[in-house]
Formats: C-alpha cells, sequence, structure tokens
C-alpha cells in the first residue's frame, strides 16, 4: 500500500497499534495461562480487561479522524509469540520462568509505549489534541502496567534472593 499523505500514515501506524493491540490482548492471554505465579497472572488477567478498553478508545479515535482501520501485517507479534512459545518450553526452573514472563511483558509493553509516543506526537503536530489525548490515555494504562510489572520482577527476585540466603543459614 502507497502513503501518499501524513493522515494515510497516520491511518496505518494507528491500524497497526490497533491490530497489536488485539494481537496483544491474545498474548497476554497465553502468558496468563503459563504464568505459575497467582500474582502474575492477576496483573495479566487485568492487562486483557484494559486492553479492551484500549480498543474501544482506538475505535474512538478512528471515528474523530473519520476513518477506518487497514490491513495491517502484525507479524512482529506472531514472531514474539512464536519465540516466546520456544524459549519458555527450554525453562525447567520456576522463578526462571517467572522472571521470563515478566521480562517478555515488558519487552511487548515497551514496543507499544514507543508506538504510542508516536502517534500521540503526530496528533499533536496535526492540532488534533481531542486524538492526542485519547492515545495518552492509552499510553498511561501501558506506563502503569510497565511499573507494575517492574515492581513484580523484584519481588521475584527478592524472593528467590531471600531463599537462598535462608538456605545458607541452614
Amino acid at each position: 500500500m502507497a502513503i501518499k499523505s501524513p493522515k494515510e500514515l497516520f491511518t496505518l501506524l494507528l491500524s497497526d497499534v490497533r491490530r497489536g493491540t488485539e494481537r496483544s490482548t491474545k498474548i497476554y492471554q497465553e502468558l496468563s495461562e503459563h504464568a505459575q505465579d497467582p500474582d502474575i497472572k492477576e496483573i495479566l488477567d487485568g492487562r486483557v480487561f484494559l486492553s479492551t478498553k484500549i480498543l474501544s478508545t482506538l475505535d474512538e479515535v478512528f471515528k474523530i479522524i473519520k476513518e477506518k482501520p487497514v490491513e495491517t501485517s502484525g507479524r512482529i507479534h506472531d514472531v514474539f509469540l512464536e519465540d516466546f512459545r520456544k524459549e519458555l518450553g527450554l525453562i525447567e526452573n520456576p522463578v526462571a520462568r517467572r522472571f521470563f514472563v515478566l521480562a517478555k511483558l515488558q519487552h511487548l509493553l515497551h514496543l507499544r509505549i514507543g508506538e504510542y509516543r508516536a502517534l500521540i506526537a503526530a496528533a499533536e503536530l496535526t492540532g488534533n489534541f481531542e486524538v492526542g489525548l485519547l492515545l495518552e490515555s492509552c499510553l498511561a494504562d501501558k506506563m502503569v502496567m510497565v511499573e507494575r510489572a517492574r515492581r513484580l520482577i523484584r519481588h521475584v527476585l527478592e524472593s528467590k534472593a531471600e531463599s537462598k540466603m535462608a538456605a545458607m543459614a541452614s
């Protein structure tokens, strides 16, 4: 598809974010199925809920700009999920598995954050502040999840360190 205008490019990028959000929801569901830690599972289940809210917000952005989503490949998410499954299958240690799930969650979130930042900048450049605001609300949801996952990673590592220290003290 040839891009002939900034609006077409914006629509393509927004469509890619929307498709990525749909795919990410499926990835979060799969990550949740593999999460052995109940805290991680709860966070991922909450992320699935928030993703449906984000999809509604993105649909509203399309209404505002009077466009429909265009078809995008979404290949990056397919590759991500394929690699995740393969690599997770190689990890036997439960603590390492928890850490791996959280690390992959962070990778996915940071990819999405970069996309939102680019879209917000484009919305601001065109003076479409309503679109910018809606996209910033989506970005805020992602930032909250990054912080939550960061704290869980720290908790997983601290728990492992405490167990190691207890074993050494015995």
